[in-house]
């Protein structure tokens, strides 16, 4: 694979266009209410960005230049994705942007919780470390992290929005003191080299251009000794990019979820090596032997809810979950209330849900390969 040629930071830029789109929907409810306060001019602009990496590319006619065009503006297509998803991801979905394996009679949101201590608890997070969470969202794995490690976290991300809504978050739970957001590329952090005790990234250093790139960063800022821990978005060896409904998967999945380049559990292993990391632990959790699988949510299968809760929580996200909301959106947006282009957003993430399903059942893509790596001393 050729070198990457990092994108240029226009913090000025971002931050203007994040004041032009989102205004101050950042201080509203998560969801539909922040969605429906956007710019539409800005909207249609972040949209056109987005989904010219996508329309009319199909998997059967995908060629290695499209695929290097995304890689080439990893940064913008990220940016973008997260401008025009966040607030569906938030009705959707929760706070917390990943997927997680459930326990029997497990709820939603505690499973997710578990997910997020199993990787602190796997890390040695504790007490006084200074952490860094590449990739943070809108900060819920920063949150629960924090309360259940008592770990000073710092968390990165790219997109002002986001920033701003992990910031209201954070100050709303009483951790503002423990907490802190900021803005970067992590292909380049802006950060000096060693001064974190450790580093964690769950779900997200899969929008990176290189893992190894993303990887080697990581490593720079990390003290000698210090842990990184991450649950890595990875097409499994079941993968075979000549199969074209593999490939229809695989596509799916990074067009309705902002990546420019998936890549194989090989690759990943390589590229955390390369880095210079010495790897302590890595497995796929998705292979573990669970009450439910990970995908379970997506599916359907309210049978599988452990609470009435979780119906409500999942039966958004079913088929019909989202075909009624996707319809909803469409009127919304047919009357002028929500701006052009936030059904094409949702259909998009439609299509990864089904995607994804089809990768998790079929065992070609699993979003929880862990791997623990250690910066020698």
């Amino acid at each position: 694979m050729a070198p990457i040629a990092l994108e240029d930071q226009d913090h000025v830029r971002d931050a203007a266009f994040n004041k032009a789109l989102h205004g101050k929907s950042a201080d509203e409810k998560a969801g539909l209410r922040a969605m429906l306060k956007k710019d539409p001019v800005a909207q249609k602009a972040a949209i056109d960005e987005y989904f010219k990496h996508w329309d009319n590319k199909a998997a059967g006619v995908e060629t290695a230049e499209v695929r290097e065009a995304r890689r080439a503006e990893y940064a913008t297509l990220t940016r973008h994705y997260y401008n025009l998803a966040t607030d569906l991801y938030e009705y959707g979905w929760g706070a917390c942007f990943h997927f997680c394996r459930f326990a029997y009679g497990e709820g939603f949101r505690q499973a997710i919780a578990r997910h997020e201590h199993y990787l602190a608890h796997m890390m040695g997070l504790r007490d006084g470390m200074k952490v860094l969470d590449v990739g943070c969202g809108v900060g819920g794995p920063a949150r629960e992290i924090a309360k259940f490690s008592g770990a000073k976290i710092v968390g990165l991300n790219n997109n002002d929005y986001q920033i701003e809504r992990a910031l209201r978050y954070a100050a709303k739970e009483g951790l503002a003191q423990q907490l802190d957001f900021t803005k970067g590329d992590f292909m380049q952090m802006s950060f000096p080299p060693e001064v974190f005790d450790a580093v964690y990234a769950i779900e997200a250093t899969v929008h990176a251009p290189s893992l190894e790139g993303v990887y080697s960063e990581i490593f720079r800022v990390l003290k000698p000794g210090g842990v990184f821990g991450v649950y890595e978005w990875l097409m499994t060896d079941h993968y075979d990019n000549e199969d074209p409904h593999h490939r229809e998967v695989r596509l799916g999945i990074e067009q309705g979820d902002g990546i420019s380049n998936m890549v194989k559990i090989p690759e990943a292993l390589e590229a955390i090596q390369k880095a210079g990391f010495v790897l302590e632990h890595h497995e796929d959790l998705a292979d573990r032997e669970d009450a439910r699988p990970w995908y379970y949510p997506l599916d359907g299968d309210l049978r599988m809810a452990s609470s009435l809760g979780d119906i409500y929580s999942i039966a958004r996200m079913t088929r019909i979950g989202r075909f009624v909301a996707h319809n909803f959106i469409s009127g919304l947006e047919i009357t002028g209330i929500a701006p052009k282009g936030t059904r094409k957003t949702a259909n998009s993430l439609g299509v990864a849900a089904d995607c994804l399903v089809a990768g998790g059942k079929e065992k070609l893509f699993t979003p929880m390969y862990l791997m623990i790596g250690r910066k020698p001393r």
